[in-house]
């Protein structure tokens, strides 16, 4: 029997032993994701089309996706897009790949007095890769000034794509830029951000689907993961309003150390919060009124 008269169902079957023998995890779930994106359906509405013979066009293609993924690229980059909290953002090299954990992170602004607060919050997200907390901050919150920031000028262009993808880039404002300490003086509400935080050591010994494929920039937080929490912390105490709300993701390994710089600078109301796998993985406080 040749490709060609394979059902779609026999095609991920063998498609997903191929990966295993490659060592790539979760080999199932990509090869039906690569089928899925093939078939312009969900995941879950795969079964209407598993006895299906897919025409050559979509078994090249989904050969070609399998290749990618078998030397090493995140099926995320493969496919071109990702979905995240209400959104389908465009992700490739020039972005971090959006985590689970950081739509977690999303749904604490929403939850906190800042976002709920009448008026026009200014919302700034510091180091916004592709857009994807700013943009669900912008699309879920009732209103509000939005603005992403970043250091690099590639991660903005792809953020700036996501804000047209997801009819947002009248909401949105992008600015290339390292840190936030730009804004006025006590002008901004809420600063949200999840920085790099991977300590320099630890990069080289990440997964090469991570390591060798999401840029290092997103990734490396200096020699003990905190770079950048002190910059961001030094400048939310000159930019955040009084009663505004900080809100980071960290390290599974940080809470403590965040927690002692939050205070250091004078936060109050500092609490370290855990993700859905009840590790330490969100650091919120409040510049003092």
């Amino acid at each position: 029997m040749s490709d060609g008269d394979k059902t779609l169902r026999e095609l991920v079957d063998l498609g997903s032993r191929y990966l295993d023998g490659k060592g790539i995890p979760e080999s199932r779930n990509i090869l039906e994701l690569l089928a899925a994106r093939l078939f312009s359906c969900g995941k879950l509405e795969l079964y209407r089309v598993w006895e299906t013979v897919p025409d050559t066009r979509i078994v090249d293609a989904l050969r070609r996706g399998m290749t990618r993924v078998a030397k090493g690229e995140p099926v995320q980059y493969v496919l071109g897009q990702w979905d995240f909290r209400n959104l389908s953002l465009k992700v490739d090299r020039r972005c971090l790949i959006p985590r689970p954990e950081t739509e977690q992170l999303v749904e604490l602004v929403l939850q906190s007095p800042q976002a709920k607060a009448p008026g026009k919050p200014i919302v700034v997200d510091a180091g916004t890769g592709s857009g994807c907390i700013i943009l669900s901050l912008a699309k879920e919150m009732r209103d509000g000034v939005f603005v992403g920031v970043d250091i690099s000028a590639d991660a903005l262009a792809i953020a700036r794509e996501n804000a047209q993808r997801a009819g947002l880039q009248e909401r949105v404002i992008f600015a290339e830029s390292d840190g936030c300490g730009e804004f006025d003086p006590a002008s901004v509400d809420i600063l949200v951000s999840n920085p790099p935080y991977i300590p320099s050591r630890e990069v080289d010994r990440l997964d090469p689907w991570i390591r060798d494929q999401e840029p290092r920039l997103a990734l490396d937080g200096g020699e003990d993961g905190l770079d950048y929490y002190r910059a961001f912390i030094n400048d939310a105490v000159m930019v955040l309003k009084p009663g505004g709300g900080l809100f980071f993701e960290i390290g599974d390994e940080q809470g403590n150390a965040v927690r002692t710089l939050l205070e250091d600078f004078g936060f109050s109301n500092v609490r370290i919060l855990p993700d859905y796998a009840g590790k330490d993985r969100f650091a919120l406080a409040e510049q003092v009124v």
